[in-house]
Formats: C-alpha cells, structure tokens, sequence
C-alpha cells in the first residue's frame, strides 16, 4: 500500500503546518491505513505554536522542525485557535474543523 500524504493544513489565520499519520510518522498506532489516529505528527508550522511546544523535537528551529505524538484533540484545539480549515488535510482520529466563512482575513 503507499503511504498517505497529507496535504499541509492552512488555518483561516494563515497558520499552516503539515499533519501526518503512517509507518514512518511519530504517530500513534505507527501503521499506514489505521482508521483512528490518537496521535499525529506536526511538521514545519509557519509560526510558533505554544500548544504544541513540548511535543517540539528541535527547541531552537521551531519552525523548521517535527512535533512527535501530538494528541489528535490537542491539533484539533490548535487548528480551532487558528480560526479552522480553509485548506488541507488531517489523519483520521483529528476532528476537522472547518474555517467559518466570516472568521477569515478581510480582503
């Protein structure tokens, strides 16, 4: 089977960060296909994130780093902080909470 790629989650406040689940993901079950995840791993967010500070694998490159076995419910809390989905995807087990069309940047 191939590994799933998620594609990067982009907030309604332009936080992005890329949320992944597969055998070889900091992730809980470690497997490819699972139907739940309890835990994912974050990558590479655009800004600092202090929820998910002490899953940060690199301290000193925040942005440039992985956060390891992050609980499904704490990325969705962030993804929820920052307004919701307005693109991308997550693993099963992290709820999607989609962006509300008034909590976007004005254009």
């Amino acid at each position: 089977m191939k590994r799933k790629l998620y594609k990067h989650v982009v907030c309604a406040d332009g936080f992005k960060m890329s949320v992944q689940a597969n055998d070889s993901a900091y992730c809980s079950p470690r497997k490819d296909g699972a139907k739940s995840y309890t835990a994912v791993e974050v990558g590479f967010p655009n800004a600092i994130e202090p929820l998910l500070m002490p899953h940060c694998e690199d301290e000193s490159k925040p942005s440039e780093t992985v956060y390891g076995y992050v609980p499904a419910f704490l990325v969705a809390t962030v993804i929820a902080k920052h307004g919701g989905i307005v693109e991308g995807e997550v693993p099963p087990g992290v709820v999607r909470l989609e962006s509300h069309p008034n909590t976007g940047k004005e254009k």
